[in-house]
């Protein structure tokens, strides 16, 4: 029976990421979903939650840490990879503890995030 390909959702306020990020996982064969805010990304979940989540750390209407809130506020798990232009002190340790499972910095090395993705399938 074949495997069905890892769903990803990307949420990136900027279009230029989010598109660069789709056409990336998409040469390993993943099917991303990419949204602009978290409010349009939670909105998506009555079809079905993603199997992975790369979300951006800063967006004005909903920062990653607010999004990883509202899921576990909801009961919603998913592996959650955080990404950021602006590592803040202690910032990858509140993502963290808010349960990401990886926290990358901007340009995002494509290395990083397959690995991190690879460790999303394993949760």
């Amino acid at each position: 029976m074949a495997k069905t390909a890892l769903s990803v959702a990307i949420v990136d306020d900027d279009p230029s990421v989010l598109k660069a990020l789709a056409r990336l996982l998409r040469t390993r064969a993943f099917v991303p979903k990419t949204y602009l805010s978290g409010p349009q990304f939670l909105a998506s979940l009555a079809d079905g939650a993603p199997d992975c989540l790369i979300v951006d750390l800063q967006m004005p209407e909903m920062t990653a840490l607010d999004l990883q809130h509202d899921l576990a506020r909801k009961g919603v798990k998913i592996p959650t990879i955080i990404i950021t232009a602006y590592d803040e002190a202690g910032m990858r340790e509140r993502c963290q503890s808010a349960g990401a499972i990886a926290y990358l910095s901007k340009p995002v090395q494509a290395a990083r995030l397959f690995a991190a993705i690879a460790t999303a399938q394993q949760n």
